[in-house]
């Protein structure tokens, strides 16, 4: 009989439906605790390194049990003493016996805490941003196949002018490509917390190192570097500024607000039935309506991402309140706001991923729908033709506007279909542009620079993008 324990207690569904492995352990605990206990082997060796009575023994002992964290022990020492970082630092000391008195040496719990949190950050967006190019590179390969195909265009949710099946899709990777570009500069100015002491004032490092401030400051260099950060934040109070998440999370919130966009765009015309997403032989639409076919992943990353651009406001209200060097109200809330927002900026690119790679378009239904709007917006063309053929523009003008508003009553008060064209053909007044009125009517002729323009922004803005990244041919597959 398996055991049924795991589903007695919440869990995010974040970490049990949707989110990716690799970013799940980014935000675990193992992964978490580890890292605090590597940044103390930075710590000691970059001590040892600056002259401090630490041993090579002592540090090899302490690497020696880098990943081997008792969890139920460190519970328990919590439990005791309300502190999180210390209960680490007491079972890693019991662990490591002869490290135990240079382990955490002149550092505050922020040391670990908040440096651990920008490895976190950074890491996490390194598993984002392949992901957003893979998500453009099917999305390019989309516009490109669909460029010359002539669509409705919508204004207002209106029929407008014609644009083309791939022209729009250049809308939503126009929008991406922001995405990425501020995402990427977000990653890249993520710097280190380093080694500032309880307050910011490294006091309790200088007098480690008898006031030689140049060497507080070579230890601060040497740890930064180990942990993998070109730079360090010159400046902090007990924590790195909260400033720096907020403009993590928003970078998230932002890509949100686009990925809802291009899938409220795809539910939209999944309703019109030009556009569909993936549907399996096997998925089921409804429970008591078996035709249907759910936009659901269009549905999930719409959800998911109305959550994660709420959560950019948590961020502004913990940089607003955090009164002097630091209040200690942030911590709850950025366990919860910082892996939530990773995981579900996670979700939505995958789910993403997946419709992109299995988009189904209709052609057949996009032309009847160009076919019951097209005669009115080839109006124009129309008169045009007519003055050509020796016609007077206004007398033609209103010979339309007639016949318009006739073929307008035939489709909203009778539910007809438009038969503009048919009445235009079966007036004398047109019969010198009869032989013109296919040619005038040919959807390709409506789209403007739409198919070049495809082209040349792939050209010219996406595929220098998609450069930069190493993109896998790996399809993504829900597991639900």
């Amino acid at each position: 009989m398996s055991d049924k324990s795991e589903y007695c207690d919440y869990r995010s569904p974040l970490a049990t439906r949707y989110a990716s492995k690799e970013m799940r352990y980014n935000f675990s605990d193992q992964n978490k605790f580890s890292t605090w206990r590597k940044l103390w082997i930075y710590l000691a060796k970059a001590e040892m390194f600056s002259g401090l009575a630490i041993t090579q023994e002592q540090i090899g002992e302490m690497e020696k049990h880098v990943s081997d964290i008792d969890f139920v022990a460190a519970a328990k020492e919590e439990k005791a003493t309300r502190h999180d970082v210390m209960a680490h630092v007491h079972v890693f000391g019991a662990q490591c016996p002869k490290a135990a008195p240079i382990i955490h040496l002149g550092a505050t719990s922020c040391y670990v805490g908040d440096n651990t949190d920008l490895i976190v950050l950074r890491d996490g967006f390194d598993i984002i941003l392949p992901k957003l190019a893979a998500v453009i590179k099917r999305l390019a390969n989309f516009a490109n196949e669909y460029r010359s195909l002539p669509t409705l265009g919508f204004t207002h949710l209106q029929p407008a002018q014609l644009t083309t099946v791939g022209k729009r899709a250049t809308l939503w990777l126009h929008e991406l490509l922001m995405d990425e570009r501020a995402i990427r500069r977000a990653r890249n100015d993520l710097r280190f917390r380093g080694v500032k002491g309880t307050t910011g004032t490294q006091a309790s490092f200088l007098q480690l190192f008898n006031g030689d401030g140049e060497k507080v400051k070579q230890l601060d260099d040497l740890v930064t570097r180990m942990a993998g950060f070109e730079k360090r934040y010159a400046v902090t109070g007990q924590t790195y500024s909260r400033k720096v998440d907020v403009e993590c999370l928003n970078v998230l919130a932002s890509l949100g607000a686009t990925v809802h966009k291009i899938c409220a765009d795809i539910r939209i015309l999944a309703n019109m039935k030009e556009l569909e997403e993936p549907f399996e032989t096997t998925q089921i639409g409804s429970s008591a309506m078996p035709y249907k076919r759910n936009p659901m992943r269009s549905e999930r990353c719409c959800s998911i991402a109305r959550h994660l651009m709420t959560l950019v406001n948590n961020g502004l209200q913990t940089a607003a309140n955090q009164w002097m060097e630091r209040t200690l109200d942030d911590s709850a809330n950025r366990r919860i706001t910082l892996a939530e927002a990773f995981l579900s900026a996670d979700v939505i690119l995958m789910t993403l991923q997946n419709i992109c790679e299995g988009l189904i378009v209709y052609p057949k239904v996009i032309a009847r729908h160009i076919s019951q709007e097209l005669p009115f917006m080839s109006a124009e063309n129309v008169i045009m033709a007519m003055v050509k053929a020796g016609g007077d523009r206004q007398e033609c003008h209103e010979k339309i506007r007639v016949l318009s508003q006739e073929a307008g009553a035939q489709v909203k008060q009778h539910g007809k279909d438009n038969d503009l064209v048919e009445r235009i053909a079966n007036d004398k007044y047109f019969e010198p542009i009869l032989d013109q009125l296919s040619a005038l009517l040919d959807p390709s002729t409506f789209v403007g620079r739409a198919p070049d323009q495809v082209v040349e922004f792939l050209k010219e803005e996406v595929y220098p993008v998609l450069a930069n990244y190493d993109i896998k041919d790996v399809s993504v597959e829900l597991s639900i």
